[in-house]
């Protein structure tokens, strides 16, 4: 296909242009002088419909000197007409009928050689058609390939504009990953501050633990010394003991909500952190209920001493008269603690609640 359309572009050249590349084809395939000039002729007339001269020769070739183009012209011309013409050579045959049967060969030979003709000129016509027609499709691929190259150039410029785009996309990665980095270490901060608080917490919850053990001890003893020293006031120590027992059943409760939140604690560790600020602050006030507490069991302690004293002294007359005023002065303190007591106790399990 790639032939075909060269071939009609080549007939599509004006006759001079082809002329000239057909002439340098037979000077590399002929190298003599009077071969070219024959096939030079032949070509002119034949091929091209141009009647050869000496100076039209001369001028395609310039080869030899003015004599051999006019020389081999003279032959070609002889060569024509023998081949124009046409000879019957028959032994039966008269000389008349010889001359009239060549003169009909002839005459169809050149009736050949006309039709011949026509049917080039029709098929130079057809040609020069066909050159047109490259032409324009020489046009129209100039065109595509116009458009293919504004196209070419609009992906180009898309390809420069993804690439840049892939690089800011790549940036931003960049960026991303190092703040995803930085938000990681900040996450193994919080985790290593969330486990030193609860390391805190837990310190802060033995330690009240402790004191509540201590506080319950103390509670006892100074029972017992109350029910030993304080027979008239067994109402009143009956319903702190109900008092007290109500408090071991909160204490016991609280230890179990403490230890059913101390299940959720772990689920919720993550809210400690903005609950700190208020377990420290709850941490203060249970520190300060705990001095006031260990402060009334210090009062309570030197109560009962005094308690002690004044039974052992026999020798003041007033003892029966101040036997039950003791009770008394003791209640308030016997009072207090059963009042300070839930409150210190129960502390932990509000807190646990909020929390």
């Amino acid at each position: 296909m790639s032939d075909a359309f060269s071939d009609a572009l080549s007939d599509a050249l004006p006759d001079e242009t082809r002329l000239a590349a057909e002439i340098d084809r037979l000077k590399a395939g002929f190298p003599k002088t009077r071969e070219l000039y024959r096939e030079v002729c032949a070509l002119l007339f034949f091929r091209f419909g141009i009647t050869p001269t000496a100076n039209r020769l001369y001028q395609l070739v310039r080869r030899g000197s003015m004599g051999t183009p006019t020389a081999v012209l003279g032959e070609f011309w002889t060569e024509l007409r023998e081949k124009s013409r046409v000879r019957i050579e028959h032994p039966d045959l008269p000389a008349e009928l010889r001359d009239v049967a060549g003169e009909l060969v002839a005459t169809l030979w050149t009736r050949a050689t006309a039709s011949a003709g026509s049917a080039l000129d029709a098929l130079r016509v057809e040609v020069e058609a066909q050159g047109v027609e490259a032409q324009q499709a020489v046009v129209a691929a100039r065109d595509e390939l116009g458009r293919v190259e504004t196209a070419l150039e609009q992906r180009t410029a898309a390809l420069l504009a993804a690439q840049v785009e892939v690089r800011e996309l790549d940036k931003a990665q960049a960026e991303g990953h190092a703040a995803r980095q930085a938000l990681e270490a900040d996450v193994v901060r919080l985790k290593r501050e969330m486990t030193a608080r609860d390391r805190e917490l837990e310190k802060v919850r033995e330690g009240f633990s402790r004191d509540l053990g201590t506080l319950r001890e103390s509670a006892e003893r100074a029972e017992q010394r109350l029910r030993a020293s304080e027979k008239r006031a067994l109402l009143e120590i009956d319903r702190e003991r109900g008092a007290a027992a109500k408090l071991q059943k909160e204490r016991d409760d609280a230890v179990k909500r403490a230890d059913h939140r101390e299940a959720e604690h772990r689920r919720v560790v993550e809210a400690l952190q903005a609950q700190l600020g208020d377990a420290r602050h709850q941490a203060g006030v249970l520190q300060g209920r705990l001095d006031a507490v260990q402060a009334t069991n210090a009062a309570l302690q030197a109560q009962l001493a005094a308690s002690r004293e004044a039974e052992a002294s026999p020798a003041r007359p007033a003892r029966a008269k101040a036997a039950p005023a003791r009770p008394t002065a003791t209640r308030p303190a016997v009072n207090r603690l059963s009042r300070t007591a839930p409150a210190a106790g129960s502390k932990p399990a509000v807190r646990r609640k909020r929390g």
